[in-house]
């Protein structure tokens, strides 16, 4: 961050970047164990931070972009702060964005996929390759693996041929 940003911006950077210091230290914890670590060590943060926030507004121009981010953000605290009784939950929708990043960055180039029914046919084989991703099957071996069997497969018995219920996981060594 170079000198020319606002302080109170840096500072609120700061107090924000302590939850994800608390964040990353609990990853992978199971979800009581995540929900107590949070009660005890972010809450009075965040307890902390909405105080200061609300203290920031009173010293800075109401129409500023930092007055409006403030008021934003605490304009949905309830929401910002849930994932504190949820330990199933996250502290950020970065899964979620990086999911669908792909999408929103072959938006332009799907745009031209020649017809309705080609587009159909790309968004048909995006949901596979990311199935199996998500279903820690690698898409190439698994796409390889179902094109070979698809043809004599019965049609009453596709869901056999669903990443998740593929016998083994497709490897590179699966294309027999």
């Amino acid at each position: 961050m170079k000198g020319s940003g606002s302080p109170i911006a840096k500072e609120a950077l700061e107090k924000i970047g302590a939850l994800f210091d608390i964040e990353r230290q609990i990853k992978g914890a199971p979800p009581e164990q995540r929900r107590n670590i949070r009660q005890r060590l972010a809450k009075p943060r965040l307890d902390e931070l909405a105080t200061w926030l609300d203290a920031q507004l009173q010293r800075i121009p109401g129409k500023s972009d930092l007055a409006g981010a403030i008021r934003y953000a605490r304009s949905r605290w309830p929401a910002l702060t849930a994932y504190l009784d949820h330990g199933q939950l996250e502290i950020s929708n970065n899964a979620a964005e990086n999911a669908i990043r792909p999408v929103a960055l072959g938006r332009k180039n799907w745009l031209f996929a020649g017809s309705d029914s080609g587009g159909e046919r790309a968004a048909l084989f995006y949901t596979l390759i990311r199935t199996a991703t998500l279903n820690a099957v690698e898409p190439e071996a698994y796409l390889r693996h179902v094109i070979a069997r698809i043809g004599a497969h019965p049609v009453s018995r596709l869901h056999e041929l669903l990443p998740w219920n593929i016998a083994r996981p497709a490897t590179l060594s699966v294309a027999a």
